[in-house]
């Protein structure tokens, strides 16, 4: 149940987007919810939120009851306010809302040993002007192979990793 209804239906401006992902708790419970199949109740964010913050688990419950505190009083009525998130305060139940988008492009979230796809598609760039401009100018022996071959190459490899860029995205949309 919303106390207020959402602030607007255009676009989400890119300030209430910072305002929304500058703090720990509302990023989490975004990611968290997407993770969950986009729904859960506040006391499975806030012990989830709880044992990240502590690195135990189950957290101990003081902790847990600070974190039920702040995402029932400040974060969910925020999340619910944009119409990121449905926040029903009665059954304390939390539903993703399609606005989560406009949110999750500016959301990347990489595991720690991975490299985000920016960064890929920059390394490929990087790599692909290396061996172009030997190539060009035949050094080492990449001259075995003309610039043609290389250029069509990366050009394959580009459309190829576009393609499974796009498709893992799409596993992942829950909308």
């Amino acid at each position: 149940m919303k106390l207020t209804e959402p602030e607007t239906e255009q676009e989400l401006d890119e300030s209430q987007i910072h305002n929304v992902l500058r703090n720990d708790r509302r990023r989490e419970a975004i990611r968290y919810l997407r993770e969950s199949g986009g729904s859960l109740t506040v006391d499975d964010l806030a012990e989830h939120i709880a044992t990240l913050e502590t690195d135990e688990a189950p957290a101990p419950r003081k902790v847990r009851k600070s974190v039920y505190v702040s995402l029932h009083q400040t974060h969910l009525p925020k999340l619910d306010d944009l119409g990121i998130v449905e926040y029903d305060q009665r059954s304390k139940e939390l539903t993703l809302e399609d606005r989560v988008r406009e949110v999750e492009v500016y959301m990347e979230v990489v595991p720690q040993h991975d490299v985000s796809w920016a960064t890929y598609y920059l390394g490929l760039g990087l790599l692909e002007a290396v061996v172009l401009l030997a190539a060009q100018f035949q050094l080492f022996s990449i001259q075995m192979l003309d610039f043609q071959f290389w250029a069509w190459f990366f050009l394959t490899f580009l459309v190829v990793s576009a393609g499974y860029h796009v498709y893992s995205g799409l596993e992942k949309s829950l909308f």
